[in-house]
């Protein structure tokens, strides 16, 4: 789950994190009032999207009067930003931060993954904040410095340390650039979070560290326990397909192409994908029902497939473990038969109760073409929409 900005900085607040002050707003006139609250010389009027390089896509502005706040605001609300994060379709623009400029001496990066080859926390640091990481990473990695956080210990401050002095923090602000990783890294953890950017981090004509940006993006699986970050939801900003597979504990990505897909388990959906993509075939969304489907969850996940209207054609590989064959067929015929399905559907089943799954589908005298395996399921599928 991704936050604003704005909210992401709420949060680091919390934790003592140093961030500029800053209000939300959501029209021009809130966004004047906000900038006459904050009472500074210059403001910053920055649009509020989940995607990054919103500077370059002309989303933030500095204002030096209550005039140019107006007028950026006027801007900025309501336009539609395209960057290379939103996809060409981009995003509408429905709320903005009003936040205090501050005299930038230098900018940095420090940000916080999980690393899946170590299964540990690693935090990493460049002092070429301000630009994308990944470009840093292509063009000069010896810049990149990272630390990984044993996870009985914490970060320790020696770690911060050396971060700070590899990526050239003045020395006198090293103690507050410590005193920051050591609260975001807490923030990572209290809040699991699987994604923390500070860029960038700026050191200040006056003597202070912080966040002139931040983003997170949480562990959806651990959102259960984190209801104040479950609060900062924003579902206008996330795909209405998704939203509603989230109702009923379905595992649910929109992608581009034109083949719908419902499997049970991440790996088999993952690998369901390549298939089609290997018969030259392009799968519209990774759907994972889960172990424990219903007849009326399978019908849902149908109903989601079916509710993008680049859809052509449905491809369902099971495989019955936890979740039976025969109980997934009665969802699928269900589905098929509320729905008044026209598209192309193969169904590819395997596993527990297989023979009384693929009974249910022969005798149902619907349209649904069998599979033997995987591969065969996704060369017939390829064929039939592309027919």
């Amino acid at each position: 789950m991704n936050i604003h900005e704005y909210q992401g900085k709420e949060i680091l607040r919390d934790y003592g994190v140093a961030v500029p002050n800053g209000k939300v707003a959501y029209s021009v006139d809130e966004a004047v009032e906000a900038a006459q609250t904050l009472g500074t010389d210059v403001t910053v009027v920055k649009a509020q999207i989940h995607a990054g390089g919103r500077g370059k896509a002309g989303g933030v502005k500095v204002a030096k009067s209550i005039d140019e706040v107006r007028t950026y605001a006027d801007e900025i609300l309501g336009k539609t930003l395209v960057t290379h994060q939103t996809g060409p379709e981009g995003k509408e623009v429905k709320r903005l931060l009003i936040e205090e400029g501050c005299d930038i001496q230098s900018e940095y990066y420090i940000g916080l993954v999980v690393d899946r080859a170590t299964s540990r926390i690693v935090m990493m640091a460049s002092e070429e904040g301000g630009t994308e990481i990944e470009e840093v990473a292509e063009t000069n990695p010896e810049k990149i410095f990272k630390e990984v956080v044993d996870p009985v210990t914490g970060l320790m401050p020696y770690q911060a340390r050396r971060l700070a002095f590899s990526i050239n923090i003045p020395k006198e602000l090293v103690g507050q650039a410590v005193k920051f990783m050591l609260g975001l890294y807490q923030v990572f953890v209290d809040k699991d979070a699987s994604i923390a950017e500070i860029n960038p981090l700026v050191t200040t004509g006056d003597g202070k560290v912080m966040a002139l940006d931040a983003k997170f993006n949480f562990d959806s699986n651990a959102l259960y326990r984190q209801k104040a970050v479950v609060a900062f939801r924003d579902l206008e900003e996330e795909d209405e397909k998704e939203i509603e597979a989230s109702k009923y504990d379905l595992s649910y990505i929109s992608l581009d192409g034109n083949i719908g897909c419902m499997v049970n388990g991440a790996g088999l959906a993952m690998a369901t994908m390549d298939i089609i993509k290997y018969y030259k075939g392009d799968p519209a969304n990774f759907l994972d029902v889960g172990g424990g489907a219903t007849k009326e969850k399978v019908t849902e996940a149908f109903k989601i497939i079916l509710s993008d209207a680049n859809v052509k054609g449905i491809y369902v590989n099971i495989f019955g473990g936890i979740m039976k064959c025969d109980i997934i067929a009665d969802g699928i015929v269900a589905a098929t038969k509320q729905m008044g399905l026209e598209l192309p559907l193969v169904v590819r089943l395997e596993g527990t109760n297989v023979e009384l799954g693929k009974k249910i589908l022969d005798e149902s005298g619907l349209n649904i073409t069998s599979a033997d395996s995987m591969a065969d399921g996704a060369e017939k599928i390829v064929a039939l929409v592309n027919q």
